[in-house]
């Protein structure tokens, strides 16, 4: 760092960044891998702080990096998933999603996801029998699921369950082992780490049936024997007694295909915080329930549930045109359109349409199809959508979710339960990485006040504006009775 840049260096390609900062005078090389620099480099490149500049700033100490919502900021080495928004692909582990969503089956995707490479006969075998195995619950969650409200959203359940998991495994936990528990990496500690992947898999379709079951009013199911992870999944959330259930074929492949498709996608935002969460090496299952608490927001897992209920604020085709002039004025919001990653087409959305295809010849067409298909076909013609690069993502999914006969709320928990692979797998990954797992710790640029001294109450000039001063609400029953009424100690305001 710091030396000069001579003319015979920049006649030669280097593969490194030269830096000149103008305000020293000072030039810096640094280093570029894989088409990537460390942000560390820039802490070398000091400068004197100016007369009247914030000591906040803190120049001298080097510059900071400056990325607000991670826009070009890569925080860890990978091997798992590839995406090129631009050219509109996604590979797990450099397998092309298509191919996998045609041949292959979630739990088998799970594999390779997780391991690195598509198993064997034998190895896919033992896996699924450890996945399926661990499914089962023990007995005092059902009173877990049973505190809940009647109206309770399935992913406040879910995300509390995943929570929840880890009081029952004290050898799960670091805080309780050891905070290297999972990242000796030797035989003993691969084990422990496996067998809580297997858990965490096994049961989230468990959780996710006992969660739906409650809003139903139903007594639990106890995980059957000889099906499939989503036919498992179907009969968990729909047996009500009838001897020999099977679910539809049809059914439990299109979700099979739903889940291979949303088991991974790289560093988005709850993968991100799973990630976060655990290098502090709290145990797998609370950094999963954060995860889950990440996917829950409308931006993220809460997207194919806001398409549906825009779909419905629609109505018919023919309210189509007025719908997208409102969007271009800001007035509504266009959901299902766009991507943070994909600029052309999310590649799983062509997988989705043939996949809804085949559901639909099961159970008819939804009703919402024809609003559906008239949004896209509106918005590929329009210039304003095509400018702005607003092609269809996977979130129409829940168009197929919706023709299954699953209640909206449910959509995310449909996305969360294939999900858990995927952060499985990252966090495996981060646990075994090289070097060590190093507590995620971004840095900020503060631009709040510079050094005051405490003024005392009576001294105060009162600072007043919508932000600058807590809000007042409405209170309503027992709050307003109470509010009205008179009693010892009441504070007088």
């Amino acid at each position: 760092m710091g030396r000069p840049t001579t003319s015979a260096q920049e006649a030669t390609p280097q593969d490194s960044l030269t830096v000149r900062d103008n305000r020293t005078g000072k030039v810096y090389t640094v280093p570029i891998q894989d088409n990537a620099i460390p942000a560390t480099a820039f802490k070398a490149m000091a400068a004197p702080r100016k007369p009247g500049e914030r000591e906040e700033n803190e120049t001298e100490k080097g510059l900071r990096v400056q990325d607000k919502g991670f826009l070009n900021t890569a925080v860890i080495r990978s091997e798992i998933t590839y995406i090129d928004g631009e050219a509109g692909v996604l590979r797990y582990r450099g397998y092309p999603i298509e191919q996998l969503a045609l041949h292959s089956s979630h739990l088998e995707t799970a594999y390779l996801l997780i391991y690195g490479s598509l198993p064997t006969k034998d190895q896919f075998k033992f896996f699924e029998s450890e996945v399926m195995r661990h499914s089962v619950m023990h007995s005092d969650a059902e009173g877990f699921f049973r505190s809940f409200r009647y109206d309770a959203h399935p992913m406040s359940m879910l995300t509390s369950a995943f929570a929840m998991l880890g009081s029952y495994y004290s050898e799960a936990n670091p805080s309780l082992q050891g905070q290297r528990l999972y990242t000796k990496g030797d035989k003993a500690s691969l084990e422990t780490m496996d067998r809580q992947i297997y858990r965490l898999i096994g049961k989230a379709t468990t959780l996710a049936a006992m969660a739906y079951r409650v809003r139903q009013g139903r007594n639990f199911v106890t995980p059957p024997t000889g099906l499939s992870y989503t036919g498992s999944f179907l009969y968990q959330m729909d047996h009500i007694g009838e001897e020999d259930y099977m679910p539809n074929p049809v059914l439990e492949k299109a979700l099979d295909v739903l889940f291979l498709i949303h088991a991974d996608h790289e560093l988005n935002a709850s993968c991100t915080t799973v990630l976060q969460t655990g290098s502090s090496l709290v145990d797998p299952y609370s950094a999963i329930a954060a995860g889950c608490a990440s996917l829950y927001g409308p931006l993220h897992g809460g997207a194919n549930e806001a398409v549906i209920r825009m779909l419905i604020s629609i109505g018919s085709p023919e309210n189509v045109p007025a719908f997208l002039e409102a969007v271009k004025k800001k007035e509504k919001t266009l959901s299902g359109f766009g991507h943070r990653v994909y600029k052309t087409s999310d590649p799983r959305s062509f997988i989705v349409r043939k996949t809804a295809d085949e559901v639909f010849r099961v159970t008819g067409k939804d009703a919402l199809l024809e609003t559906a298909m008239a949004l896209h076909d509106a918005a590929m013609k329009d210039e304003y959508f095509i400018k702005r690069k607003l092609a269809p993502n996977v979130d129409f999914c829940g168009l197929i979710y919706r023709a299954m006969g699953f209640p909206l709320d449910f959509f995310p928990v449909l996305f969360a339960v294939p999900r858990v692979v995927g952060w499985l797998a990252h966090w495996r990954q981060m646990m075994l990485q090289e070097g060590g797992v190093k507590i995620w710790r971004p840095r900020q640029v503060y631009v709040g006040p510079s050094k005051r001294d405490y003024v005392p109450v009576e001294e105060r000039v009162p600072v007043e504006g919508a932000k600058q001063m807590p809000s007042r609400v409405e209170h309503g029953g027992i709050t307003k009775r109470t509010m009205l009424a008179t009693f010892k100690g009441k504070s007088k305001l």
